[in-house]
């Protein structure tokens, strides 16, 4: 993947640096080449300006790296000893991350592994640069969606009445948006899963929600949690609909669900939180959920308190038991939105089809009671 965004141009692949080179650009200033095999290439390069260019991850015939710094530019070796690429240029996919037979072999579990240290320099920029690449892989991957978000508790049991619900959700929304949630299992699982299901094929849905309650949770056995909704994958018939999941090594205990196409895995936590509320331009669900939840729904609120009345998404709260008795976040909810811009566009609800029309209706008046 390629962007360009101001004076900054991101090159990864070989064939799109030659036909730049080709075009007769003079001047590599504002490029940022990543990981490319360079080593061929050398003599070329030196020929332009490289004043202002960055090289991440490149590989140099011996002398040429030097050569490039003497001339202005600034060159990043690969890092040893990380799991991941500190330079990549694009989200993960569930196969990149799950890329073993063996869960602990994969690429998704040595990386919690090692994000839990000891850690060396090395380790430490390793990953502020990994995140640093997820964060502008996701600004390109975003620009002209429509995504709403949906949160709920991770510990949400395949099988039960709420994951179907939340699946359901998924469905109905990604009809009419992309859904985004923070990629991990329970409500996130399944809101990535019916968002995943094509339009229209709500019986493959329930196919899928009952052969995954085979298999109703992470643990024991994260490997036979994942195969089960690999299975779910490769049943339907052609792409699944996109969806995004964010979660963070941070959390590594909970793994990544499979139905998120598009997954921007971070390993700190108070960026993914941040940029997951902030991406959901077209509202947040929150499903019945525990502490994170109840930090999300806060979190959110912050930037709708202080948003003016353009810029404020609809939030809304599934369950109005959930919030008004057992986890009473609903009242100072209220209390904060009370004469803001906010006010009209916080909702409490009881079921997922009363959050779909909500959300489609861009959350400009209330439901009944709400």
């Amino acid at each position: 993947m390629k962007h360009s965004r101001g004076r900054v141009l991101d090159v990864t692949t070989l064939a799109d640096l030659d036909r730049r080179l080709a075009a007769g650009a003079r001047s590599l200033a504002g490029w940022r080449v990543v990981g490319l095999d360079l080593t061929d290439r050398g003599p070329v390069l030196l020929e332009r300006s490289l004043a202002q260019s960055l090289f991440l991850g490149c590989e140099f015939a011996d002398g040429d790296d030097d050569a490039v710094r003497r001339a202005g530019g600034v060159v990043l070796h690969e890092i040893p000893g990380s799991p991941v690429d500190p330079f990549r240029s694009r989200l993960y996919s569930p196969a990149e991350l799950y890329d073993a037979p063996r869960y602990p072999d994969t690429v998704d579990a040595r990386a919690y592994a090692w994000s839990r240290g000891p850690w060396t320099p090395d380790d430490t920029l390793a990953m502020a640069l990994h995140d640093h690449h997820v964060d502008e892989a996701l600004e390109a991957w975003v620009v002209g969606r429509r995504l709403v978000g949906v949160m709920g508790g991770h510990a949400l049991a395949r099988g039960s009445a709420a994951y179907a619900d939340a699946a359901r959700l998924g469905h109905r929304l990604g009809d009419g948006a992309t859904v985004a949630t923070g990629g991990g299992p329970g409500a996130m699982e399944a809101a990535n899963l019916g968002a995943f299901v094509p339009g229209g094929q709500a019986d493959l849905l329930e196919e899928s929600l009952a052969h995954l309650a085979q298999v109703p949770s992470f643990t024991p056995d994260v490997g036979a949690w994942a195969r089960a909704g690999l299975d779910v994958v490769e049943r339907v018939d052609g792409p699944g609909r996109d969806s995004l999941g964010i979660p963070t090594w941070h959390y590594g205990h909970e793994p990544p669900n499979v139905f998120a196409t598009a997954i921007a895995k971070y390993f700190r936590n108070a960026p993914r939180e941040a940029v997951l509320l902030e991406i959901c331009n077209a509202g947040i669900v929150f499903l019945p959920g525990a502490a994170g939840t109840v930090q999300e729904v806060f979190q959110d609120a912050c930037e709708n308190y202080y948003a003016d009345e353009a810029s404020v998404a609809p939030m809304v709260l599934v369950g109005r038991r959930h919030w008004t008795e057992d986890l009473p976040a609903w009242p100072l909810l209220q209390a904060l939105a009370r004469g803001r811009a906010m006010e009209a566009h916080v909702h409490l609800v009881d079921t997922v089809d009363e959050a779909v029309e909500v959300v489609g209706r861009g959350g400009l008046s209330r439901p009944d009671g709400g």
